[in-house]
């Protein structure tokens, strides 16, 4: 698989007819490994590894209703008082992060209210921190570390 834009983590991984799966640690399942799994990945160790957040926090690839359709995020992390922090939406290596990217993440958003928002091809990674109150949004150069409260 590509070299991402993250730090170099372990994985577990098998083969298996002709396929390769990767260990998801959040599901606690092996899952075929596509490019956007692979992304889906780093990201969870990133979030797990670098920044500090609990596992029991993030939840992985569920189901939302958006209006009146029917739509899976990729990655949602709660704060410790169930409230929701963060919504990463991962695309593959070879997806351009465009204006459809964070159209899509922001429909989601109005659905699940988060604090920030993350978009990521694992190549490049945009961080957004909204402000409900004065509706507004700023770009950040990183995600915060988790802070135990």
């Amino acid at each position: 698989m590509q070299q991402l834009a993250f730090p170099a983590y372990s994985f577990r991984l098998k083969n298996s007819e002709n396929k390769t799966f990767i260990f998801d640690v959040v599901r606690k399942r092996f899952l075929v490994l596509t490019p956007e799994e692979w992304v889906r990945q780093h990201v969870i160790q990133f979030l797990l590894q670098d920044k500090k957040y609990p596992l029991s926090l993030l939840n992985v690839e569920k189901q939302i209703k958006v209006g009146t359709t029917r739509k899976r995020y990729d990655i949602v992390l709660y704060k410790p008082d169930g409230s929701l922090f963060l919504i990463v939406e991962c695309k593959a290596p070879s997806v351009t992060i465009d204006q459809k990217a964070f159209d899509q993440i922001a429909r989601y958003n109005l659905t699940l209210n988060a604090d920030y928002l993350m978009v990521t091809n694992g190549l490049l990674h945009y961080y957004c921190e909204l402000n409900y109150r004065h509706e507004m949004y700023h770009f950040l150069r990183s995600l915060p570390d988790f802070k135990h409260s």
